[in-house]
């Protein structure tokens, strides 16, 4: 008889807190991502509105726009998030499409640029190497923590402007 009443009671608070007002949380999508390269900065935007900043590194040559494959420097212009991995050896990326059409008519070169997280094994470093520095090969990195936010506020399709 105690065992059926303690199991009653245990459906009935569930129920109750299924159906209770509280709130649920409502992960924000970001229709734009803007990236200022001078100020190491990557906002979240909706609907003209910053609702979330973050520190950023760059390629590790970040002044002016990448040219080539392997000159180490972070594309300019605008793009979008045109594919994810979830695999990455970077914790998780957020693919940028570059280079575009016009990129190639201007004979610029280079792929795989990605908004990525830390390499896989090497988070635990997080502040004491990467935070701050300009490391990558041409992508944008923040912290893991950080990579899944973004990745959770971003969809395939999301507008992206790389400024200086």
């Amino acid at each position: 008889m105690r065992f059926s009443l303690f199991l009653l009671i245990s459906i009935f608070t569930i129920y109750i807190f299924q159906k209770s007002d509280i709130p649920q949380i409502d992960i924000q999508k970001a229709d734009t991502i803007i990236i200022e390269k001078s100020l190491r900065k990557l906002s979240l935007l909706k609907e003209g509105k910053v609702f979330k900043s973050y520190k950023i590194s760059l390629g590790r040559e970040p002044i002016g726009d990448k040219m080539r494959e392997g000159d180490g420097k972070t594309p300019e212009g605008e793009y979008t998030i045109d594919w994810r991995n979830p695999k990455s050896k970077f914790h998780l990326s957020l693919h940028i499409s570059y280079p575009s059409q016009t990129d190639l008519n201007f004979g610029k070169t280079g792929s795989n640029i990605m908004i990525h997280g830390l390499p896989n094994g090497l988070s635990v470093f997080d502040n004491l190497y990467f935070k701050g520095r300009d490391w990558t090969e041409g992508c944008i990195a923040v912290s893991n923590i950080e990579i899944e936010e973004i990745w959770n506020s971003v969809e395939n399709g999301t507008k992206i402007l790389i400024e200086n």
